[in-house]
């Protein structure tokens, strides 16, 4: 896999999407709306995790990165920055992370816009079913498990970085060059990841049990979403963005 041609390949496809959106600000505020949704409805789908002593970091890291509405395109910048010499600059085990996180992002907002064109046309209904006739729509049901295959992924790749105990060291030493080489939030993404798995991993099958979870929680609301009926759809949303019936 050459590293940097995947990284760049996803960063302009990301690029391309964002000129999209600043040409048409209709599309921008949909999709925007489509991504707080997103995070309301994982803040509720992990209430427990959320308000967990074990797992509130995880959950917020994921949270943060992973599913909330923070703009990227500064890491986006890093990303084709640093893609040249990706296997040089960082330590070799986490080029595989990069590259994930990435392609991630790309897919993420892929899915997104197109959503988003839904979203639009369906303004008079309730959030909850705005966004399920939305998904529908889109479809993409092998691209929705590819997202969370995706999302595994890097989680499983960040708790296995944290079993190399030198690799800690090594990022705390990289803070400096990084920040002075424009990477500061890349390096950021790379340090509170793996400090958010390394506590998990300090405790007996922690990162495990955290990925296993969210692995059947997303799983289980992804085959919901798209088989089964509209009213039960619509209620599980409702429920989970803390509507009242």
């Amino acid at each position: 896999m050459d590293a940097s041609k995947t990284i760049h390949d996803a960063v302009d496809q990301v690029r391309l999407m964002r000129d999209a959106m600043a040409d048409n600000r209709e599309l921008a505020q949909a999709v925007h709306q489509i991504k707080d949704l997103q995070a309301r409805r994982f803040a509720g789908s992990y209430f427990d995790l959320l308000h967990s002593k074990q797992y509130q970091p995880a959950a917020q890291f994921f949270l943060e990165e992973l599913y909330g509405t923070k703009d990227y395109a500064e890491r986006d910048a890093q990303f084709v920055r640093v893609a040249g010499a990706l296997e040089r600059f960082f330590p070799a085990q986490v080029v595989q992370t990069a590259v994930s996180l990435a392609q991630l992002h790309c897919l993420t907002e892929q899915l997104d816009q197109a959503m988003a064109q839904s979203w639009m046309t369906n303004a008079a209904k309730p959030e909850q079913a705005r966004y399920l006739a939305a998904w529908r729509t889109v479809n993409r049901r092998d691209d929705r498990n590819k997202q969370l295959a995706t999302v595994m992924e890097i989680g499983h790749e960040l708790s296995r970085l944290t079993k190399k105990p030198s690799l800690r060291l090594m990022l705390k030493m990289m803070r400096g060059p990084a920040s002075l080489a424009g990477l500061g939030s890349l390096q950021q993404f790379l340090e509170a990841g793996f400090d958010t798995f390394a506590a998990m991993n300090r405790q007996d099958g922690g990162a495990s049990q955290f990925l296993a979870t969210v692995m059947e929680r997303e799983s289980s609301l992804i085959e919901l979403l798209f088989d089964a009926r509209t009213v039960t759809c619509e209620t599980k949303i409702r429920e989970l963005l803390g509507q009242p019936r």
